[in-house]
């Protein structure tokens, strides 16, 4: 088992159940409702097609924020031994130099972009906004409290100087490197 086995803190575990659970259990309720409120919309192709446009992009930008700031938290995060998915090191570069929780801010939308993909109308307009707000807000008071306990007064002034989620930092983040196309040189 060695290298797959790797340690993950129980704190940790505990969250990806939890989130998995309310993912997993809001998308079953909210079907159960359309089924009986919303079937014209649940069966209908056309805003099934809108929905799982709309889905795929959004899904493709939760990964490519969940890679960029996965990247980072791997490079800069981690000294030593430490369980999976912890950091023992404040990350203040890359895109944690505009926004301090982008990971989070994309695990948010996760649920919005799953809703979309299924094309249920109560799971859009109703679950996904709930659960949103509540990643939301135990990431400003769980992370938050467990950053400060782990970091002290050096993530205070990282704080104080950089907002937990910022749209305009993720705009310069998600943009697509521009190719640059040179001529080969002539033999």
């Amino acid at each position: 088992m060695g290298a797959i086995a790797q340690k993950i803190t129980l704190s940790v575990v505990i969250r990806l159940l939890l989130w998995t659970i309310a993912l997993i259990g809001g998308a079953i309720l909210s079907l159960l409702y359309d089924l009986r409120h919303f079937t014209s919309l649940l069966f209908n192709p056309w805003f099934h097609l809108l929905t799982a446009s709309l889905g795929i992009v959004l899904l493709q930008m939760v990964f490519r924020v969940a890679a960029i700031g996965g990247r980072t938290l791997a490079k800069y995060g981690r000294q030593g031994d430490i369980p999976r998915l912890e950091t023992n090191r404040l990350v203040t570069q890359g895109i944690y130099g505009c926004m301090r929780h982008p990971m989070l801010f994309g695990l948010a939308l996760f649920p919005l972009a799953i809703a979309l993909l299924l094309g249920s109308p109560t799971f859009i307009l109703f679950v996904a906004p709930l659960e949103a707000i509540v990643i939301i807000t135990l990431t400003l008071t769980l992370e938050e409290r467990e950053a400060k306990a782990k970091f002290g007064q050096a993530y205070e002034e990282y704080r104080a100087k950089v907002p937990a989620f910022d749209m305009t930092c993720l705009k310069k983040f998600l943009r697509k490197p521009r190719r640059s196309y040179k001529t080969p040189p002539l033999a």
